[in-house]
């Protein structure tokens, strides 16, 4: 059973809930400017709340949310929801071999629990999957130690800027704070060269368009860096290929 006592009582998911709490002061602020902004831009408090629940993805809500206040087409709103979110595809991958043991509903419930600070800190401190079902249960215990205390500081925090938002004025930044959490996730995982060069070809193109409508900027700059970084992994794959054949 998911959350069985053996992972709530394993030394692992404490050591996961702990460290996570060390940064649940970012998120949680991050969340509540984000529930503030839902209610800002026009949606109704039914529509703020779903959009919480079902969504859990602060920077895909908010890159969505001028789009809705632009009335930007549907499928402008859901590419870019895509495109920002197109990171968890990544994660997903290099998670992969440390789940496939588990049945399929579990997995895909790891899979929406998990966001950008509990991968983070979970392959940090396990940087290759475990072998023996000992292992097994410590690494899922702290991946969900890691993530449940930032999805209820999410949760709490985004639901009480929706509660609180006529009362909290935008003017107060909160939200910086989720951005100062995504800059410290970026250097993070910014390991290999190949990675910073992802990340810098990202910023520039962004900047460069910046002029587009619709915050298609953002749209751009993922798609130029994921394209171009997949060329040039492809094309050093082939000259390790030509470099064995000699």
């Amino acid at each position: 059973m998911f959350l069985s006592p053996s992972i709530r009582r394993h030394p692992a998911f404490r050591e996961g809930w702990r460290e996570m709490a060390a940064v649940a002061l970012g998120i949680g602020a991050w969340g509540l400017m984000t529930g503030v902004a839902m209610l800002k831009s026009g949606m109704s408090v039914v529509e703020a709340v779903a959009m919480t629940l079902f969504v859990f993805a602060g920077s895909s809500q908010l890159a969505a949310i001028p789009l809705l206040i632009a009335g930007a087409p549907a499928w402008v709103i859901l590419a870019t929801g895509f495109c920002v979110n197109l990171r968890f595809v990544v994660f997903s991958l290099h998670l992969r071999p440390y789940l496939m043991h588990m049945p399929r509903w579990r997995r895909l419930l790891h899979g929406y629990l998990t966001a950008d600070m509990s991968y983070a800190m979970f392959t940090r401190r396990y940087p290759t999957p475990g072998v023996l079902p000992s292992q097994h249960e410590e690494q899922e215990a702290y991946l969900t130690g890691g993530y449940a205390i930032n999805w209820l500081t999410w949760m709490g925090m985004s639901l009480a800027g929706i509660a609180l938002a006529n009362f909290i004025p935008m003017e107060w930044g909160l939200g910086f704070a989720g951005v100062l959490s995504l800059v410290a996730i970026v250097c993070s995982m910014a390991t290999t060269r190949l990675r910073m060069l992802a990340a810098l070809i990202a910023a520039a193109t962004a900047v460069a368009a910046f002029s587009l409508p619709l915050k298609l900027n953002i749209v751009a700059g993922i798609g130029v860096a994921v394209l171009l970084c997949f060329w040039l992994e492809k094309q050093r794959g082939l000259d390790a290929d030509a470099e064995d054949a000699k």
